[in-house]
């Protein structure tokens, strides 16, 4: 198996490439264990209150409206990594004459040819994950859209209510659930930076790996918005005689 490897692919391309997809699978448990989790887990709540409320109104073209934009920019976000992957693929077809052309320029000492199929497959292989990512996250959407719709209106008998507000919650839960799978696709457009720079060293693609993690986990807890929102929940669950 090893003897299959490029011959310039050591040690630390391989640890560049683990630290990378590890850093991506691994971020929302990175998130509960310094902060309250992701701000997408925290309005789970908010997102049940917002199902609960909006069956008592007559007209909902609002929350059609909330829904209609989650659903487009998903779908635009799965077809722009469609585009982005099939101009991957032919970068594949050609990609003996590309990396001539590498070569001829003699910017830096080129890896080997197959060390450069090997970045480009690990590109590859990150937008495939964030399209698979989106396009469940456009599935699971299509699942709420029913649920919502199905939610019944109007006053009911207590036993009615209860199960109401079962269905409110389980809808919820997956409406988070979609967005959460949204976001981890979203995500994989700050790894496919830091595979980037696998073409240039495993060092700067270990060091852009870091820098995207932690840009991503500064804007869900240091930034005026993350605490704008943690505040929000705190207020929401506070009017709803919640503990947290």
């Amino acid at each position: 198996m090893i003897t299959m490897l490029p011959p310039d692919f050591d040690l630390l391309h391989g640890l560049a490439i683990a630290a990378l997809f590890a850093a991506w699978f691994s971020y929302s448990g990175i998130l509960k264990l310094i902060a309250r989790g992701s701000l997408n887990e925290q309005l789970s709540m908010v997102r049940t209150d917002w199902l609960a409320t909006g069956h008592t109104r007559n007209q909902r073209p609002y929350d059609a409206i909330l829904i209609g934009h989650i659903v487009n920019a998903i779908a635009f976000f799965g077809s722009a990594t469609l585009i982005v992957l099939a101009g991957i693929i032919s970068l594949l077809a050609n990609v003996r004459t590309l990396y001539d052309t590498i070569v001829d320029l003699a910017i830096a000492t080129p890896p080997s040819f197959e060390l450069f199929v090997v970045h480009i497959a690990v590109l590859g292989l990150t937008l495939t994950i964030a399209f698979f990512s989106f396009t469940y996250a456009l599935r699971k959407l299509i699942y709420v859209l029913a649920l919502i719709g199905a939610i019944p209106e109007g006053p009911l008998d207590e036993a009615a209510e209860s199960q109401r507000t079962l269905m409110i919650a389980n809808a919820s839960i997956v409406l988070t659930e979609a967005l959460k799978t949204f976001n981890f696709g979203i995500r994989g457009y700050y790894y496919f930076v830091a595979a980037l720079g696998l073409f240039i060293s495993p060092w700067l693609s270990a060091g852009l790996t870091l820098l995207m993690t932690s840009i991503l986990i500064y804007r869900q807890v240091a930034t005026r918005t993350a605490r704008a929102i943690q505040a929000y929940v705190t207020a929401a669950n506070a009017c709803h005689g919640r503990t947290k």
